[in-house]
């Protein structure tokens, strides 16, 4: 017997029986819905909590520093430091992606009579480049030459009245009126003479007034004061031009947050505040950490504790699944009743067909195929309601707590319901194998007896 009479055969089976079919596929429609969205919201959770930490930092950077005195556990006299030879180290590393050197200072930048307090990172251009900074206006400071400054969209926040320590934004929910890209704006790199000039050093001379400077601005972050991201409250600026300001700056004397030798002198060379070393894959994150760790330097990630937070959540979606499948199971207790009736039914008609000389497998591939349908029609119906239920969750979510879900609660990936619509057809043929054998084993004198 073709493969295609068999199709129609079973179809205008299930097609004679109206209401029960209607009853068999409403079980497996909701045990369809049950399974998909109860995936669908582990998915959901997950894709939310790894969205949120995204946005603080790459779930594939591991950080490395020393301690202010360099100090280390690898058993050597000499104290660490990062420096170029330390970069080109890291970036043979296996699994290393890119390694980006960081120079932070810290910086007291003035408008009129309100001032930040904050720090100035400078980066190579690659490590620029790297961040993937959404750039609302002007562009990345790539050129070595005068030091340009790129300013993170939420700045404006952290600027506060000096002479009575008012901040506008957070105490009045007030912006404070500054355009960052064209208004002039003060910056000092040496905050202990900011503090302290006018006063007298311990050699009895007057501390001058520190140097003012008006850098220019190449580019402000795309965003609001409350769109939060790694970089948004940062300040960055090509490394090299940061150096050479800072040893203008500080000529012969030391740079803030560098380093001394054992006579207490500054070093030749400056050193990096932080190496960030990116990795190929999150999965490789922790090896290359513990390599660097075992080398004496201080290194962190987040995942140390995003595997944890992955654990955790790895268990609702198995229990939530799990929820799902059990409302699957009673589905398919229901496409064995139903076969199993229609078995009784049937009796005389199965028996004709083996007289006829109607094969035994294709007598229980009749069987299958109808327990087939069942499992694919509620199946289909069932995910197609699943994308409207997960719709309606995440508008309710999304109204109840925008900013906690802005991503949905709710998550279906473009692979399940092409899973839940096979594993929907797998089910029906696995609950219609019993009675298609016991359709097989059906005695032909005895059903033409019946």
């Amino acid at each position: 017997m073709r493969i295609i009479d068999l199709l129609r055969m079973s179809l205008s089976s299930l097609w004679k029986r109206k209401v029960r079919t209607i009853l068999t596929v409403l079980g497996v429609v909701i045990g369809t819905i049950s399974i998909v969205v109860m995936l669908s919201l582990g998915m959901g959770m997950k894709r939310s909590i790894m969205a949120e930490m995204e946005s603080y930092g790459s779930m594939k950077e591991v950080q490395v520093t020393v301690n202010q005195w360099g100090s280390n556990d690898n058993g050597s006299s000499e104290p660490l430091r990062l420096d170029d030879e330390l970069v080109n180290t890291f970036s043979q590393l296996e699994h290393v992606e890119c390694v980006v050197p960081k120079l932070t200072t810290d910086v007291i930048i003035k408008y009129g009579n309100y001032v930040l307090y904050t720090q100035l990172t400078g980066l190579s251009p690659e490590g620029l480049e790297y961040m993937h900074i959404d750039i609302g206006e002007g562009e990345l400071p790539m050129s070595e030459g005068p030091l340009e400054l790129f300013y993170g969209n939420s700045v404006p926040i952290f600027f506060y009245n000096e002479s009575n320590y008012y901040y506008p934004y957070f105490d009045s929910g007030e912006l404070l009126d500054v355009n960052l890209m064209t208004d002039n704006l003060t910056i000092y790199l040496d905050n202990d003479r900011y503090y302290t000039h006018g006063s007298q050093d311990e050699n009895g001379n007057t501390i001058p007034k520190p140097k003012k400077h008006f850098y220019k601005t190449c580019g402000v972050a795309a965003g609001g004061p409350e769109d939060w991201s790694q970089y948004s409250d940062g300040i960055y600026c090509n490394i090299n031009a940061l150096k050479s300001e800072l040893k203008k700056e500080f000529k012969n004397r030391l740079i803030p947050g560098q380093p001394t030798n054992k006579k207490g002198k500054p070093y030749k060379d400056m050193f990096y505040s932080t190496i960030s070393v990116y990795c190929d894959d999150m999965e490789n994150v922790s090896d290359v950490q513990q390599t660097i760790s075992d080398m004496g330097y201080d290194a962190y990630s987040q995942a140390e504790w995003i595997k944890q937070d992955m654990t955790t959540i790895g268990m609702i979606e198995v229990a939530l699944g799990g929820i799902g499948a059990i409302s699957l199971f009673v589905a398919a207790i229901g496409i064995i009743n139903t076969m199993m009736m229609s078995i009784y039914e049937r009796t005389k008609e199965i028996g004709i067909m083996k007289v006829i000389g109607c094969r035994l497998r294709d007598l229980q591939l009749l069987f299958l195929l109808e327990a087939g349908y069942i499992g694919f029609i509620g199946g289909t119906i069932g995910v197609i309601i699943s994308y409207g239920i997960s719709a309606l969750i995440n508008k309710i979510v999304m109204n109840i707590a925008a900013a906690d879900f802005s991503m949905g609660i709710s998550y279906i990936p473009l692979w399940l319901p092409f899973v839940a619509i096979i594993f929907g057809v797998l089910i029906g043929m696995l609950a219609g194998l019993f009675p298609s054998i016991r359709a097989m084993k059906l005695s032909p004198l005895a059903a033409m007896r019946n």
